[in-house]
């Protein structure tokens, strides 16, 4: 019988298998990235994940978070301008935070964090040959640093899925990477729009119209944006709400 250890160290490596998958076919990268955020909190000590990216003149925008809580996060740090999350992608290193509470380096997040449940963040860059195009973040509800190898690991899914990304493309190009970052930013619109949609007709919080949407697409081999698409144009209808639709 696997041990947990084993059974983690499998389901990591088919997180990264995943990810590389992507560079031989064609894929959906708003999935690919939410996808990442709950890899994250599935293989590692986090309580919620969320992914910002660089996409116009180094202007962050949220791309995927793993819970509700983690997106309200996310875009407290964008709005307020403070946070590990963005320190990380400005300086390309990791920013480790085990314990929001032990200083002041971000006042006004540290106390937001707490109103969403957090006590500390770990965030590692998105970068390719020093070229760093976002902020990989995990969020947890306790005190408590990731165990270096953990960290390793973070980055490593944060490194496959940043050549995913640039996959392609000339990755020294700047107008090239903004393009292909805008076009994910204009899905994550159509998911909102897809999920307020499921959350008004059925009844759902945000977080459980996204549950539903991202279950239906990948139940109906459909890319999750196209779903989210035929939604909002009323192409598709309520079956995404069905949860045991084939």
């Amino acid at each position: 019988m696997a041990t947990a250890s084993e059974n983690r160290e499998t389901a990591l490596l088919a997180a990264l298998i995943q990810v590389a998958d992507t560079l031989v076919a064609d894929f959906d990268m708003l999935d690919l990235l939410h996808t990442l955020t709950t890899d994250c909190v599935a293989l590692f000590p986090a309580d919620a994940a969320g992914l910002l990216i660089a996409a116009h003149r180094d202007t962050l925008q949220l791309v995927a978070s793993s819970s509700e809580a983690a997106r309200l996060i996310e875009l407290f740090q964008l709005q307020s301008d403070e946070g590990p999350c963005l320190d990380c992608y400005r300086s390309g290193q990791p920013v480790n935070a085990p314990d929001l509470t032990a200083g002041d380096t971000w006042p006004r997040f540290t106390a937001r964090a707490a109103e969403q449940g957090f006590r500390s963040v770990h965030a590692v860059p998105m970068r390719l040959r020093g070229h760093t195009i976002g902020a990989l973040n995990l969020f947890g509800a306790a005190a408590g640093a990731l165990p270096p190898a953990d960290l390793r690991a973070v980055q490593a899914l944060a490194d496959a899925a940043t050549i995913s990304i640039l996959q392609e493309r000339d990755a020294h190009t700047q107008h090239t990477v903004t393009s292909r970052l805008q076009t994910a930013l204009n899905s994550r619109a159509i998911i909102e729009q897809a999920k307020g949609v499921l959350a008004e007709v059925g009844h759902l919080d945000m977080g459980e119209a996204f549950i539903r949407l991202r279950d239906h697409a990948h139940a109906t081999d459909q890319p999750l944006t196209e779903l989210a698409r035929r939604l909002v144009t009323r192409e598709a209808g309520t079956e995404v709400l069905d949860q045991t639709s084939p």
